[in-house]
């Protein structure tokens, strides 16, 4: 839990009280958890949980099983596999979640790798295809391509039969080609958009249809250049900033539609939604092996300090999990 805010060593592992579910909740026994960017700037002071709960825990995802159900939970019982999102909490022993936003382990997926699922492949999911409107045949930019949510991206791209091209550091790029990106282009300090600019012409594309961007800053301006007339630009993130000097004139005469996400902030309907239409549109994808967690490592949740500072050092392929109960 977190008492004070600063560096990794911040984080406590303590006893609080266990929770209660309501009527509609169920009470998951937290086995196995994920760090993700939210929970390094929860950490610091700059993304509270948006509860305000007294209690401030970190952690946007879990697995484990079912240990108590509401009075009017009828989709569960108690022993039952789960993963899901939440706000915050779940690097903890035991959470309640609303029974409607969680969902079951995919069949084929061990559950100790079932965290590396829920945070990434529904928000490159939500920001590709329901947001973005990415559909067999288009094109795709996706940035941090060797991140939890590129990773993800790449596989579910090609899965919808959609092509795809990432931006990472030239050291991750095998993985991305192993995941089946169609074209992978080194970030910083090479000039990717010039690059995407002569691949897609070579190719015949005028300009890729959909931008996934976790980054922001000095990158908003050549996403601009890169999509296509009537593209869209899905902003998740800003980890180089959240401030640009852009060509607002791009926007006009393209007609692009430039739109920033989150999921931590919706409200609970919206996330009840975006989880049931998971469960039936992505999640027979994990149990036929189309779809695959990408794990880079695993912590103890004892460890769960050094995970931070792997994770702000750029340092994994992929998620960093944590071992609540291994």
């Amino acid at each position: 839990m977190l008492t004070e805010y600063g560096g990794p060593d911040v984080l406590r592992v303590t006893d609080t009280p266990s929770p209660t579910p309501g009527p509609d909740e169920i009470l998951v026994d937290v086995a196995h958890s994920a760090v993700n960017r939210a929970d390094v700037l929860q950490r610091k002071g700059l993304y509270p949980d948006p509860r305000g709960w007294a209690v401030e825990i970190p952690g946007l995802e879990y697995a484990g099983t079912v240990a108590a159900c509401g009075d009017r939970v009828s989709e569960w019982r108690v022993g039952d596999a789960v993963m899901g999102i939440e706000s915050g909490g779940c690097y903890s022993e035991q959470l309640v979640t609303h029974a409607r936003q969680a969902m079951p382990v995919p069949h084929g997926v061990d559950q100790r790798d079932a965290s590396a699922i829920p945070e990434v492949f529904v928000t490159a999911w939500d920001a590709l295809v329901v947001q973005g409107g990415l559909t067999s045949g288009r094109w795709a930019l996706v940035h941090a391509g060797a991140s939890g949510v590129g990773t993800a991206a790449i596989q579910i791209a090609k899965a919808i039969g959609a092509s795809i091209a990432v931006t990472c550091s030239s050291g991750k790029a095998a993985t991305c080609v192993e995941l089946g990106a169609d074209l992978v282009l080194e970030r910083s300090p090479a000039d990717w958009r010039a690059q995407l600019g002569a691949e897609l012409e070579a190719r015949g594309v005028e300009g890729v249809d959909v931008v996934l961007d976790v980054i922001g800053g000095e990158e908003v301006e050549r996403n601009l250049v890169a999509v296509r007339e009537r593209g869209r630009i899905v902003q998740v993130g800003l980890l180089g900033g959240g401030t640009a000097t852009v060509n607002v004139g791009r926007l006009l005469s393209k007609r692009i539609t430039w739109c920033g996400t989150v999921l931590r902030a919706r409200p609970l309907e919206e996330k009840l939604a975006i989880s049931r239409r998971f469960v039936a549109e992505v999640l027979p994808l994990f149990a036929d092996g189309t779809l695959r967690p990408v794990i880079d490592r695993r912590f103890a949740l004892d460890d769960v300090a050094a995970a931070h500072r792997v994770m702000e050092a750029d340092g994994n392929v992929g998620k960093l999990l944590l071992d609540v109960h291994p």
